[in-house]
């Protein structure tokens, strides 16, 4: 290791010297105890008995041959155990079979059971019943009674908890399994291993009836030495395992808890003079050219004489990419003479293999491996054994790096692998099949780097516990970026006092979980981080577990979000966006280089804002990068009872409790590992290359190299043209250099389209992609690897609807009704609630009556919408009644078009509260709102007013123009814009717009603008738990038709999002599943103005962007609907129809704000707008704003069509109060914002702290209406304990709530609940003021206040 490596703190332990003791670890004990005393599930210091110190995982081989191939299967030493066992399940450990282990014991009766597997998930039974215990989804909680307190584990698991829990009646489930197996013939005078990869949470070992041992830590390899208790031919293991343990503390993590032998169970032989352990360091000198390996290796003597003369000899094979294929390395290799060893001595020696500049350096980009072969001979050359690892040659660095040496000129403190500053484009994983638990199988995990490959992740968390063995096998094979992590979380205790990384009792335990995985996977490649552990508090266990890596391994760092201080690197969890693109310039007070241990939480419909992240972490070397929450969603297959219907169940599902609900369906693939849409966002911001668009009308464009190692040539760089969402030109090659384009390198290249013969009326667009030249392991040859879409050229010079018109429209009045129809169409519009009522083309009905289109602001909550959905029904956006206040009309006797014009407004009779929580979810509970009909709507609550017109074209075009004001601007919104129902046999959907998948204005990158054709629902991507899907953003225009090819077509004016699903949104809110969707007569078809983003509030991000959330501020909005008949012809023949502009006028908008004055907007520039007020038959030309604080009536007109007239009533502004536009974090529900300017001392702003904490500084902005002198502030803390007060603060002001420029005041608040009055050295006029909390009274990282308010002239 390099000098420049110091930083990582400590020096390698087994270095020269070439011999050197093993320590043992703490808590492992050795003996000959003939039966266990009970108590070791129970004792937390005591973490196994007679189970094998850790060491490397590597093999015994027959020969070199088979050693080449590294894995045990090829080795005539080893012997899986998997397979079926006799089972018996108990809820209790009293009702165990006690001597179950005796080897006269008859299991007659015993169920037969798979190894591995999770028994809950075998028990589930297609009746909806359950055989053995149910599956339980905790996030935080241990299953077990506890409470948050010092010392509170003393009480052990078998305390009485709450009786709805499945703890009261299973108070500690026990699985009893049994097999017998027969040991080789030609192992005799070997010693034998029997070796558990995996066992949740504790258990006790027998062998022919003897007691072995016990182990704790369910994640990481348990290995006994059963040499004295083996007979000869059949031997009995029986294998007594506990569901809860004191380790059961340490392990909580958020995932189903599912006990079982979970991993697989294999017997295996060593000779008795053996290699023990073995570990292999890569080097590299300062140019990166010459490589070394050093190689300790711990030698042990279990024989009953001295050895002397021993050698180990060392060999490289070069494997072939992505294969196992390999050869040997020509002269490289290294051995050494093992002098003498005495019999029970261990020791380690240690050699230097140079392997020069023959070997090639591993990445994720390029994963090189070598297999290194050893053999130990006797002194007569005999080989006594053949031993094997892979390897791969990177070296990693923390080191200062001066501005001239960094690619962005910034210096800092940066991670770098062979020498470059990678980037870690990662999600957190964890072990999770639908159908097994946690029991996956090799061709799993082999399927999930796949995926992970095609969609451009480098990089993986292992959450938070270590993986099956061969998972680092496949990462180390295909290339990704390991962090490996501990098998700790112990976030039932939180992080202060009550922590159990305080508590001396489990030092061991933190020291050993962390030195298991650390020995177990110290050769492998892909582990490129440590982590001591997740969620587990900050203090001296860690610090003990810190040190005890550092003392073994340097070659890698060290990183825990708990508590950066202890370790090498930063790290946190669900910063906020404008957190990061602070953070990433390197001026924090804060560790570097920095990892985003958790981000992006993807439960349910989700990653919103994704590019935005990887905007900021790629600007700098400051960020190593980070892993989304997380890879796939956790889920059990379960079964209705009553219909044994199959579905993906969660927590609550089982009947289990505690649980969380869906907290555990957070994945970017479902749980069959099907991709959601945000994999393909996440596809598409993770990819290695970046492409700018540098002049369209030449076709220049700017390609970049965004890998650190690799070049291009694996993959053709072609473009395609599209026109109108069609293709026109397709997999052409860029023209320019045919250089190898290498690592982050630019280089400008021709897309060679003739920019002066592109159709002026057509838009176009360039797609530029990268595909794979041949096939490779996870894709086929021609995959599209990588790609962007450029747009060209906007369409110009389009017709307007309005031109070519002939013909003739009729009107009548039918009752509520009015009546146009022309030739072959006829349109019904309500002029009770001013919508179009129904629609007939041809005979064919488009619109059935009474479903026309009408306004709608509601979407089913996503499960990142937590942050609002509250606010939508608190406001009815779900139950939305339109009434018309003022109508007009009006005909132009020279075209025949006639226009009608209604005032709608659009209220709910009520507002709702949302009854359903993940906190102990019960199975049967519905999403359904509870309506608050105790508390009607008055004339101040919340509602929308809307001018619109409707003008209908004697071609059975209808054009709708609306101008949507409501009188509460600031509220958020689901959506904004309209809804309406076709029949179901409108099953054809096609439209222009981003797809192919569902996006939305945060997550839409990977999703590009063309024509897509789909079936209604059935192209959609369904998620566990309904809620809002199907959005398209960008949308030209989208047609519905039968399978004959007729319907219509629905035209933006500009752009529009749409969605056209088998459901309503309320129908999808109220599914707790997909199979309990209704059976829908309806195409649900929503054409919106806006739709809010998705954002990350489900787990620490924050909601959407201010510029990606639907507001209720003044908007306008159109569409035209005209008839089609494509009847069997391609879809792009619908552009025909399609591609024209409106030519109606635009509604007059109306906005009143805050303190009264009214604004008259025109819908086009340079139209004059006249008015009245209140009766006054003096008619005025609007110039500026009306004052109309005091209330009436304004009735308004554009001067060349007075016979469409507008009319709205207001009520007199009493007072303005403050109102809450932002705060940087907020506690979902309890903790929002809005509780500062309540006037209710006892509701209170928190900022997030029920998943993981927001850091400082946390900051609330406030609206005060109008400009205002301001001359201080009040801030009141919390009353109901010290928890959050703020310390210190800063003052901003801003006229636009946008730019905010320095603080005004800076100052320090008392540690007290009495108000403070806080006033400014000088007022300031402004009408935004932002309070940002620095830090908190008592240093934690979290803030709250009761009331904060304004002192304003």
């Amino acid at each position: 290791m390099r000098k420049s490596t110091l930083t990582l703190l400590l020096g390698c332990a087994l270095a020269s010297p070439a011999m050197a003791d093993v320590t043992p670890l703490d808590g492992f004990f050795y003996g000959s105890m003939p039966a266990p005393t009970g108590w070791e599930w129970q004792s937390p210091d005591s973490l196994g008995y007679n189970k094998e110190q850790p060491h490397a995982w590597f093999f015994s081989f027959g020969d070199v041959e088979s050693a080449r191939k590294v894995l045990p299967e090829h080795s005539a030493y080893w012997q899986s155990l998997n397979g079926q066992w006799d089972f018996h399940w108990a809820p209790n450990p009293e009702e165990r079979p006690k001597d179950f282990f005796r080897t006269d014991f008859n299991t007659n009766g015993w169920d037969k059971i798979q190894v591995p597997s999770c028994w809950n998930v075998v028990g589930v039974q297609k009746d909806g019943t359950y055989k053995y215990g149910l599956p339980i989804y905790s996030n935080q909680r241990v299953i077990m009674q506890h409470n948050v307190r010092v010392d509170d584990w003393k009480g052990g698991v078998m305390r009485e908890p709450r009786k709805d829990w499945l703890t009261y009646n299973h108070r500690n489930e026990v699985g009893s399994y049994r097999r017998t197996f027969t040991v080789p013939a030609e192992w005799k005078g070997r010693q034998v291993m029997i070796n558990f990869d995996g066992v949740d949470s504790f258990f006790y070992l027998y062998i022919n009836g003897k007691y072995v041992g016990f182990s704790k830590n369910s994640r990481n390899l348990a290995q006994f030495d059963i040499t004295p208790y083996l007979v000869n031919g059949e031997n009995v293991v029986a294998v007594e395992v506990y569901r809860n343990s004191d380790a059961s503390f340490l392990e909580s993590q958020d995932m189903f808890r599912l006990p079982g032998i979970i991993r697989s169970v294999s017997l295996t032989a060593k000779p008795l003079m053996q290699v023990r352990d073995l570990v292999a360091t890569p080097d590299y000198d300062a140019s990166f050219t010459n490589a070394t390996l050093r190689i300790n290796a711990e030698v042990i003597n279990l024989t009953k004489k001295a050895v002397k003369g021993y050698t180990l000899s060392y060999s490289l094979f070069e494997n072939e990419l992505y294969s196992d294929n390999n050869k040997a390395v020509e002269g490289v290799g290294a051995s050494l003479t093992i002098d003498q060893l005495q019999p029970g001595v261990q020791q380690c020696f240690s050699l230097q293999l140079n392997a020069g500049n023959k070997v090639k350096p591993w990445s994720a980009e390029k994963p090189y491996r070598y297999t290194l072969v050893g053999q130990l001979k006797d002194k007569k050359g005999k080989v006594v054994e053949t031993f094997s690892t892979i390897v791969g040659f990177r070296e990693i660095e923390i080191k200062q790096t001066a501005a001239q040496d960094d690619e962005f000129g910034l210096a800092g403190r940066y991670y770098y692998l062979n020498g470059k500053p990678i980037k870690m484009k990662g999600v957190n994983r964890h072990e999770n099949s639908p159908e097994l638990g946690h029991a996956i199988t090799r061709e799993q995990m082999k399927n999930e780097v796949m995926l992970m490959k095609r969609g451009n992740i480098n990089h993986v968390r292992n959450s938070h516990y270590p993986c099956d063995p061969y998972w680092y096998y496949l990462c180390d094979k295909y290339g990704i970026y390991l962090e490996d992590e501990a098998n700790i979380e112990s976030h039932e205790y939180y992080y202060g006092e009550a922590s159990l990384s305080h508590v001396e009792k489990f030092r061991n335990a933190h020291v050993a979980r962390n030195m298991e995985m650390v020995h177990a996977h110290v050769n492998h490649p892909s582990v490129c981080l440590w982590s001591l552990g997740n969620e587990a508090g900050p203090g001296k266990n860690f610090v003990a577990a810190y040190e005890a890596i550092k003392a073994f391994d340097t070659s890698r760092p060290v990183q825990y979000e708990r508590n950066n201080d202890i370790v090498d690197i930063g790290s946190n969890q669900y910063p906020s966006i404008a957190w990061v693109q602070g953070a990433v310039k390197g001026t924090y007070n804060m560790k570097y280089p920095y990892h985003i241990s958790e981000y992006a939480h993807s439960m349910g419909n989700a990653v919103g804002n994704l590019v935005d992240y990887w905007e900021a972490m790629e600007s700098t070397n400051h960020f190593i990068g980070g892993a989304i929450w997380d890879w796939v969603d956790q889920a059990i297959i379960n079964y209705d009872s009553k219909t044994g219907q199959a579905y993906w169940g969660y927590g609550g599902d089982f009947g289990d409790k505690p649980n969380d609900g869906m907290f555990c369906m957070n994945g970017v693939m479902r749980p069959d590992l099907s991709p959601k849409a945000q994999y393909y966002e996440v596809k598409k911001v993770y990819q290695n290359v970046g492409v700018k668009l540098l002049d369209a009308k030449t076709g220049k464009v700017e390609i970049m190299n965004k890998n650190y190692f690799a070049d291009l040539t694996d993959y053709s760089i072609v473009w395609s043209l599209w026109k109108d969402g069609v293709c026109i030109q397709q997999n052409q090659p860029v023209q320019g250099p045919r250089m190898i384009h290498q690592a982050r390198a630019k280089h400008t290249y021709t897309l060679p389209y003739d920019f002066s013969k592109l159709d002026p009326q057509g838009e176009y667009f360039a797609k530029v992609q990268f595909i794979q030249n041949e096939q490779t392991p996870w894709a086929e040859k021609g995959y599209v690897q990588m790609e962007e879409q450029l747009l060209v050229k906007e369409a110009t010079g389009l017709p307007t609807v309005a031109e070519g018109q002939q013909g003739t429209l009729q009107q009548k009045k039918d009752g509520k009704y009015q009546v146009v129809s022309g030739k072959d169409f006829t349109a019904k519009f309500d002029t009770e609630t001013g919508s179009l009522s129904s629609l007939e083309y041809a005979g064919l009905t488009i619109i059935p009556e009474g479903h026309g289109p009408r306004l709608d602001a509601f979407r089913a909550p996503t499960d990142n919408d937590n942050w609002c959905y509250g606010s939508w029904l608190k406001n009815g956006l779900h139950n939305l009644q339109h009434r018309v206040i003022a109508s007009s009309q009006a005909t132009n006797a020279k075209t025949g078009v006639i226009q009608l014009a209604f005032t709608v407004e659009s209220q709910a009779p009520y507002g709702a509260s949302d009854r359903y929580s993940n906190t102990d979810r019960n199975k049967d509970a519905m999403y359904n709102p509870q309506d608050n009909t105790s508390h009607p709507f008055g004339p101040d609550d919340f509602k929308f007013t809307t001018n619109q017109v409707w003008t209908i074209y004697p071609d059975g075009s209808i054009e709708l123009q609306s101008a949507i004001t409501s009188n509460k601007p600031s509220a958020d919104l689901g959506r904004l814009g309209y809804t309406m129902e076709l029949p179901k046999a409108f099953e054809n959907l096609y439209y222009y717009g981003r797809g192919p998948v569902n996006n939305y204005n945060d997550r839409k990158t990977g999703s590009f603008v063309e024509l897509y054709q789909q079936t209604v629902g059935k192209d959609e991507i369904m998620l566990p738990k309904p809620q809002a899907m199907g959005n398209r953003e960008e949308v030209r225009w989208c047609a519905l038709t039968t399978p004959a090819g007729r319907g219509a077509a629905f035209i933006a004016d500009g752009l529009m999002s749409a969605s056209a699903l088998p459901w309503s949104q309320m129908e999808l809110t109220r599914a707790a599943h997909p199979y309990q969707l209704p059976t829908s007569q309806y195409v649900h078809l929503d054409l919106d103005a806006k739709v809010t983003g998705l954002g990350g509030n489900s787990c620490g991000q924050g909601g959407p962007l201010t510029p990606d959330r639907c507001k209720a501020e003044p908007t306008n909005f159109g569409f035209i609907i005209r008839p089609i008949n494509i009847g069997r012809a391609m879809p792009s023949v619908l552009n025909n129809k399609t591609r024209v502009l409106p030519a109606s006028d635009k509604p007059i908008s109306f906005n009143r704000d805050k303190v009264g004055a009214l604004t008259l907007t025109p819908g086009a520039a340079g139209q004059t707008i006249q008015y009245t007020v209140s009766g006054n038959k003096k008619v005025q030309t609007y110039k500026g704003t009306i004052d109309l604080r005091g209330g009436g009536t304004v009735t308004a007109w554009y001067k060349h069509n007075p016979a469409l007239k507008f009319s709205i009533t207001y009520n007199k502004i009493e007072s303005v109060p403050l109102e809450v536009i932002y705060a940087s974090s907020v506690e979902s529900g309890e903790g929002d914002a809005s509780h500062l300017v309540d006037g209710d001392l006892g509701s209170i702003w928190h900022t997030m702290y029920s998943v993981t904490l927001a850091k400082y500084p946390h900051w609330v902005d406030f609206d005060a209406g109008t400009v205002k002198n301001m001359k201080g502030f009040i801030y009141t803390a919390r009353q109901d304990g010290p928890n959050g007060r703020v310390k210190d603060y800063e003052i901003f002001v801003s006229q636009d709530g946008k730019t905010w420029g320095a603080a005004i005041m800076k100052g320090s608040l008392k540690n007290t609940a009495e108000a403070q009055k806080i006033l400014f050295s000088t007022p300031v006029k402004a009408r935004y003021i932002r309070f940002q909390a620095l830090n908190e009274q008592n240093g934690n990282d979290y803030a709250s206040g009761a009331e904060f308010g304004l002192i304003a002239e």
